[in-house]
């Protein structure tokens, strides 16, 4: 069974896709409301209830578009390679720092910190007037968070990590 929750790299936030082979649907409990039981769906194809069609559609271009950029190998290399980009900057940098370990890192979402608040905000800061938005990191950990969805393009990381170096030489 494969469970995968869209979030941004297949569809609209909340849309989720199940791929299930059909021995496991029927050995799935009965017991649980029909609602939550798979069989449920895969006898309505999926149709028991209004279906969230918007995000099924979205989910459709989504996949078109990951099988004209080379399908799901293609998708990982490039992300690697976005990814691996900018976590080698930060492993150079005398300023920023990611805050995941090397082998707990992301390639959807890389954290990074300065390791002072008031200069991870002056960041934050500098990269939206420069067209970075959404860099602050999350609420209760701080610091920065740079998303690169499958969609992100490589070139935006180049611009993200001559952004850092200016700020880097600037600040440090």
């Amino acid at each position: 069974m494969i469970y995968a929750g869209a979030q941004k790299n297949l569809g609209p936030s909340g849309v989720t896709l199940v791929i299930i082979r059909n021995d496991l649907i029927e050995r799935g409990p009965s017991d649980l409301p029909t609602m939550l039981q798979y069989r449920t769906h895969a006898e309505k194809q999926s149709m028991f209830n209004t279906p969230p069609t918007f995000g099924i559609y979205v989910i459709g271009l989504v996949l078109k578009w990951i099988r004209q950029q080379g399908g799901l190998a293609a998708m990982e290399t490039h992300n690697r390679e976005k990814a691996g980009r900018l976590y080698r900057f930060l492993d150079e940098s005398r300023l920023f720092k990611p805050t995941a370990d090397a082998n707990s890192r992301s390639l959807m979402n890389v954290t990074f910190v300065t390791g002072v608040a008031d200069l991870d905000a002056k960041f934050v800061s500098e990269a939206s007037q420069n067209g970075l938005d959404g860099l602050k990191g999350h609420r209760s950990v701080g610091g920065m968070r740079a998303s690169l969805y499958n969609a992100f393009p490589p070139a935006g990381v180049d611009t993200l990590i001559e952004l850092m170096r200016r700020f880097e030489a600037d600040n440090s």
